[in-house]
């Protein structure tokens, strides 16, 4: 080969080099799209279930019956409304808006002999439809609460009785407040 046709090979390498560095480069520097929070990522909706005895003392203080529909808001697990189904034999709903939340809470619901009782909606609480609940429970941020409670008004029936793990509504005064351990419990009926 002569000299002329290897500097020849050696600049195009180069060049081609080059090229290929300046496209990862150029690539790198192109800003990338940032993941855009949802509320299953959100800090509003972070998931910490509710301890058992603090479930029992939530369906105790709302007095369910097998006549009650229990909505679970922020469901999790799903306990809430399988505990609610076993015990009292009533029909019950959780929602929540994380679909890995769901798919626990349906893998828990198998084999707990109330299958035919209790559902789980994957949904946000400000939009999946309460007007049939009796019972709703919440385990929610005070903030999210305050937000949510002219839902609640304008569309549960009167008598409908809310229970609240250890988070208040604003200035609405709890017909009852109770303790478990170190968890609060409060019971409203509208």
């Amino acid at each position: 080969m002569s000299r002329f046709a290897s500097s020849l090979i050696t600049r195009r390498s180069t060049l081609a080099g080059a090229a290929a560095l300046f496209g990862a480069t150029a690539a790198i520097a192109q800003p990338q799209p940032q993941p855009q929070p949802t509320q299953a990522t959100n800090p509003d909706w972070l998931y910490v279930p509710t301890p058992h005895d603090v479930v029992d003392k939530m369906l105790e203080l709302a007095n369910v019956t097998k006549d009650d529909i229990v909505i679970d808001l922020g469901s999790g697990d799903g306990r809430i409304p399988i505990a609610a189904a076993k015990r009292f034999g009533c029909r019950a709903r959780g929602v929540d808006i994380n679909p890995i939340r769901i798919d626990e809470a349906n893998a828990n619901l198998k084999g707990s002999g109330v299958e035919n009782l209790v559902s789980f909606v994957l949904g946000d609480v400000f939009e999946v439809p309460i007007a049939d609940a009796t019972v709703v429970t919440l385990y929610l941020f005070p903030h999210v609460l305050l937000k949510l409670r002219d839902r609640l008004k304008t569309e549960l029936k009167p008598g409908t009785r809310i229970v609240s793990h250890e988070f208040m509504m604003g200035d609405w005064e709890p017909k009852v407040t109770e303790r478990v351990r170190n968890a609060r419990v409060h019971l409203w009926t509208l």
